[in-house]
């Protein structure tokens, strides 16, 4: 223990490639797998959409439609050994981190072959080896979990980071400003990333906030932040880039507040008669993350064969996943009595 307690706070090497800036708007392979990242997310969605009213998916389900660009973004500023942890609107978070569509499916339907064995369903899924520590059903309790994530690493004194997710409306809860002052007092690597898609559940953020940039929520703590166009990939990818190097040089937290929209209601339930048909269609219209990555694609000289194919790739999987899941056995009774303690 002494030895471990001697690396606390240990500045990390910003030397490391990890993480490093990189030009991405003329990098074609790197939007071309933002394409296909996003493009995964978007329809793997849709078809939850339709298992969901086919009855095959129970419980709670919040889609992640119009909001790819926000996680395929940040997962492209970050190393293998970095982590993530976000809320109930976590399916697209799953994908990005590399977990199987399949699994993820499968864990939708309640399936054996699930990612928690068909008992965890849409908001309790992990994945450690792909450091994805879910999906929290509670309201803002992620963002000190997040934090103790972030602990570890700089208990450990290596150069890791936790990438920790909330909405808007999570953004008022007490824990998230009991986590932010920590994370500020122990300059711990956590990157803070407010999803601000403007609605918390019903109600709009303008109705709900007293602050009206939440990338200044930080400011008390000394916490630097920033808002980005979280429609845009390569944006995200250029804030979260700084974010990123800042944690891994030991400098502390960061906070990013994503302007995003959720073209969905707030979960399969919600009819979204708060917002008009026309805002909905102007964002889909005029800010569509995949739509604005296959022009930028199409003006660094991407053909339509290779956006076919890439279309075809995701349709297949989609509907891989969609059919393993459905043919997958449910879970065995004796399963309620595992995966419960952790041994010694």
């Amino acid at each position: 223990m002494a030895q471990a307690a001697g690396k606390r706070g240990k500045p990390r090497d910003a030397s490391t490639d990890r993480g490093k800036p990189r030009d991405a708007s003329t990098d074609k392979k790197l939007l071309l797998k933002a394409y296909r990242d996003m493009l995964l997310i978007r329809r793997f969605e849709e078809k939850a959409g339709q298992l969901y009213g086919m009855g095959l998916i129970g419980g709670f389900c919040h889609l992640y439609i119009g909001q790819e660009a926000v996680v395929v973004g940040m997962q492209l500023a970050i190393a293998p050994g970095d982590e993530v942890i976000t809320s109930y609107r976590d399916h697209g978070h799953m994908l990005a981190t590399g977990m199987e569509a399949r699994g993820v499916m499968a864990e939708l339907t309640g399936r054996a072959t699930g990612y928690s064995h068909g008992k965890g369903g849409s908001m309790h899924m992990f994945s450690k080896s792909q450091k994805f520590f879910g999906g929290h059903g509670i309201v803002g309790a992620q963002v000190s979990l997040g934090n103790g994530l972030a602990f570890s690493n700089w208990y450990r004194g290596n150069d890791r980071v936790c990438l920790t997710y909330f909405g808007e409306g999570a953004s008022n809860q007490g824990q998230v400003y009991e986590s932010l002052n920590l994370a500020a007092l122990l300059k711990l690597p956590t990157v803070f990333v407010i999803e601000n898609n403007k609605y918390g559940m019903g109600t709009s953020v303008e109705r709900a906030s007293a602050s009206k940039d939440l990338s200044k929520n930080g400011m008390p703590w000394g916490i630097p932040g920033v808002q980005v166009d979280g429609m845009d990939v390569l944006a995200v990818k250029a804030a979260a880039d700084v974010a990123v190097a800042a944690c891994r040089a030991g400098k502390g937290p960061y906070l990013l507040e994503m302007k995003t929209y959720r073209y969905r209601g707030h979960s399969m339930s919600d009819p979204a008669r708060y917002r008009t048909r026309e805002e909905i269609q102007l964002m889909r219209t005029q800010h569509d993350p995949i739509d604005g990555a296959r022009h930028k694609l199409e003006g660094l000289g991407v053909d339509e064969a290779t956006i076919k194919a890439i279309d075809d790739e995701v349709k297949a999987i989609v509907q891989e996943a969609a059919d393993f899941a459905q043919s997958s056995p449910e879970p065995d009774p004796a399963e309620l009595y595992t995966d419960i303690l952790v041994g010694g």
